[in-house]
């Protein structure tokens, strides 16, 4: 573990870890690390407090979105092969944590600005998590446009959470400066790729590092706190 420079007094012990995971609802390694954190917790039997936060990795994308491979090659440069080679991996990661990626050709990226903004709502109603895990199986398995604010209300009303109220919150941008503020925060504690995950607020590990090392890390922090 990497030490981050977010800096808080310690936790009584008796307290829940907290874990902030900063992550975006167009990144297949959030998904895939979260599950990954998840069955280390089970494994654990840690009493842990998670919270999401808001990055776009790709806050300049237009409405209309851009071909996944194509985004991918132009960005950072690779293959439409190792593209190829790249999602069957995280494919069969996700069956093995029991999370169902289905890729297609004409899958397409989006800005995700509007989905954080829900999900800032949704946390007020105790809603995040929730709101959170059907966002990414709404892109990731049914491949929903997740910048049409009809998409983003059906899927807060299938949720459980309010369909006229979620509206309401998109279109009167409610949120958008607290979205953005949580943004700048996050950047100005040098978090510049996705996933991040900040253990008892000052231990900082980057991208899905898997279900034995998240457990390790648990460990790690149980045998510090009990010293």
């Amino acid at each position: 573990m990497r030490q981050s420079n977010i800096n808080t007094e310690s936790p009584d012990r008796q307290s829940p870890l907290r874990i902030d995971i900063v992550s975006d609802v167009m990144c297949p390694w959030c998904v895939i690390g979260y599950k990954q954190l998840t069955q280390a917790i089970e494994a654990t039997g840690r009493d842990c407090d998670l919270h999401w936060h808001p990055f776009e990795l790709n806050p300049e994308m237009p409405p209309e979105g851009q071909n996944l491979t194509a985004h991918l090659v132009e960005k950072y440069g690779v293959t439409a092969a190792q593209s190829e080679h790249s999602r069957d991996q995280m494919t069969g990661l996700g069956a093995a944590l029991g999370f169902d990626f289905k890729f297609a050709p004409d899958m397409r990226m989006h800005n995700t600005f509007n989905s954080h903004q829900l999900l800032h709502w949704a946390e007020t109603l105790g809603r995040k998590n929730d709101l959170k895990l059907a966002l990414f199986t709404a892109h990731f398995t049914h491949q929903r446009d997740l910048s049409d604010i009809g998409v983003l209300v059906e899927i807060a009303a299938e949720t459980g959470l309010e369909r006229d109220e979620a509206l309401a919150v998109l279109n009167d941008q409610r949120f958008a400066g607290e979205v953005r503020d949580a943004q700048a925060f996050w950047r100005s504690q040098g978090i510049q790729s996705v996933p991040a995950v900040i253990f008892d607020q000052k231990h900082l590990v980057s991208g899905a590092q898997g279900v034995e090392n998240f457990t390790s890390i648990l460990n790690q922090l149980a045998q510090m706190q009990d010293k």
